[in-house]
């Protein structure tokens, strides 16, 4: 980096390699940081609440995504500067935490940081605008706690009813209009596999087979497992039968050190052959002969095991992805065996009935298991096309989460962004009874909260400021649980509407978005190296014009 007229580098450039790049003070790093955030929270702010648009994502695989869940909108934007990273991974957390809220988190960071760069320009430093929204966060999680709907402690997770309550929100804000189908699926499935310690309830245990086709109301739950493969042999039908899984392929086993047989004539030939053939119908005899009716290969079934099993009328699935031979053994209670061999009694599993059926042109093999421990719940999603499906399984994945967080804590706030305008509300008073710098920052804080409200009334094509105002009314006056009823587009009380949201979802996003805002609001210098690699190959993959 020689400058002008073959100068020497000075300052910082002169002490590090040639290529970085140095960003400092407020105008260079601090706004720039705010702005790509912003630019962020802009993206995801839009698909907030049940009436959020959806985006189009085309990855780098070409893979089209057609979602409005902030989750895997910011995973497949490829986010490539530093400070908006800080909130993607705030957002992830949250996803992977609860489940659900990840936009109101992301959204959030974002809008914090916005006021704050409002609070830059007049004057703040950002370290006085972090001491503001750290004890602005510690007095809304107060709050938070004091908004918890009475009774909503104790609740029986196996009451479908209860659970539907408190799963309706999250699943509406992904497929509006649908969530009361949905969430009756959902609600089913996970009581269904729940264990007796509802604590140690297992996401995995929910699976979701997607199958084009049908419309929604033709889904269904299956206590047990979907396979989207047919059976191997001709027997498509089992009822009430034990189960041999063996891991290692239904095959003439080759010896593990390479052998070389001589053969001199052609009986020699014929005998080695048959003895081949022998060994094979006794170990599928044995199988036979310890009672099971179903054999689960984990690899290849080999031509001629297979003929011995039709001879003994077994009937032989192939699982070849590991994890769901190891789900399917937890369904069925099974231990799978590493190679063909006569398996042990105990090493069997069992099935109610395990058949292979046709949906919509593509043949399945259900394996349902209703007397036995329930370990495995299907919920089988019927859709036109497949970025609905997927679309579907989103909503079905994050009414799962959302069970799991309620088996962990089950208490309830109001939704409908009643909660953030009484949060907001209080935040304000709070501010008055500060002094110093801190309460423009906590005053912000609590202005932050007024953008969940005003999304929702813009998603739903509502005027926003007519409704914030009026729900400030109506909080002011005391009646705490008033939100918006976004299809009459009026301000209702939400305990007449039923929508809740989960306690847990609303302290997790609120807790992240503050860290990531603070973090980001923190750095005032950034040093970036030069890219390690060589030159980059041209973006049309260096193809010819022709």
């Amino acid at each position: 980096m020689v400058g002008f007229g073959g100068m020497a580098p000075y300052g910082i450039q002169s002490m590090l390699k040639e290529g970085h790049k140095h960003l400092s003070g407020l105008d260079e790093a601090v706004l720039k940081n705010i702005d790509a955030c912003k630019q962020l929270s802009q993206i995801t702010r839009t698909s907030l609440g049940p009436n959020g648009m959806n985006k189009m994502v085309i990855n780098h695989l070409d893979k089209l995504f057609v979602t409005n869940d902030a989750a895997t909108i910011v995973s497949e934007l490829e986010v490539q500067h530093p400070a908006a990273k800080i909130v993607v991974l705030a957002g992830k957390a949250q996803q992977e935490e609860i489940g659900d809220g990840a936009n109101l988190c992301v959204s959030f960071a974002g809008e914090l940081l916005q006021n704050a760069e409002e609070l830059i320009r007049m004057g703040l430093h950002p370290s006085e605008i972090i001491i503001g929204y750290t004890k602005a966060i510690k007095k809304a999680i107060e709050v938070l706690e004091e908004l918890v709907e009475q009774g909503s402690d104790t609740m029986d997770v196996r009451n479908k009813e209860e659970v539907i309550s408190r799963m309706k929100a999250a699943v509406a804000s992904k497929q509006f209009g649908q969530e009361d189908i949905l969430c009756r699926l959902i609600a089913q499935a996970c009581i269904q596999v729940c264990p007796k310690n509802p604590a140690n309830f297992n996401v995995d245990n929910v699976r979701v087979a997607k199958l084009l086709g049908g419309g929604l109301h033709d889904s269904t739950i299956i206590q047990g497992m979907v396979l989207k493969t047919d059976a191997v042999g001709s027997i498509k039908k089992m009822e009430k039968a034990k189960v041999a899984v063996f891991a290692g392929g239904v095959d003439t086993t080759a010896t593990e050190t390479k052998g070389t047989v001589l053969i001199h004539s052609a009986e020699q030939l014929e005998n080695y052959a048959k003895t081949e053939e022998a060994k094979v119908e006794e170990l599928i005899k044995a199988v036979a002969a310890s009672g099971a009716k179903v054999i689960i290969s984990g690899a290849a079934v080999g031509e001629m095991a297979l003929h011995f099993c039709e001879r003994y009328k077994l009937m032989v699935l192939k699982i070849s992805s590991k994890f769901e031979l190891r789900r399917f053994c937890r369904t069925t209670g099974a231990v799978a065996l590493l190679k063909l061999s006569a398996p042990n009694p105990d090493d069997l599993g069992y099935v109610d009935s395990i058949s292979v059926e046709e949906i919509g042109g593509v043949r399945v093999t259900i394996v349902r298991n209703e007397e036995g421990g329930n370990s495995v719940a299907t919920v089988v999603l019927r859709g036109s096309t497949d970025s609905i499906l997927d679309d579907l399984e989103r909503a079905v994945d994050d009414g799962v989460n959302t069970y799991k967080a309620m088996c962990r804590d089950s208490r309830t706030v109001p939704g409908a962004a009643a909660t953030e305008i009484e949060l907001a509300r209080r935040l304000k008073e709070f501010s008055f009874k500060e002094t110093g710098l801190d309460q423009y920052a906590i005053s912000k804080f609590a202005e932050s909260f007024e953008m969940i409200p005003k999304t929702l009334a813009e998603n739903a094509g509502l005027n926003a400021m007519e409704i914030i105002s009026s729900l400030y009314a109506e909080h002011a006056s005391g009646n705490t649980r008033v939100g918006i009823d976004l299809e009459e587009g009026v301000c209702k009380d939400v305990s007449t509407m039923t929508i809740w949201d989960l306690y847990i979802t609303k302290f997790f996003a609120l807790k992240y978005a503050a860290d990531a805002a603070n973090t980001v609001l923190r750095v005032d210098q950034i040093i970036m190296a030069k890219p390690a690699g060589g030159p980059r190959p041209p973006a049309g993959g260096g193809m010819d014009d022709d």
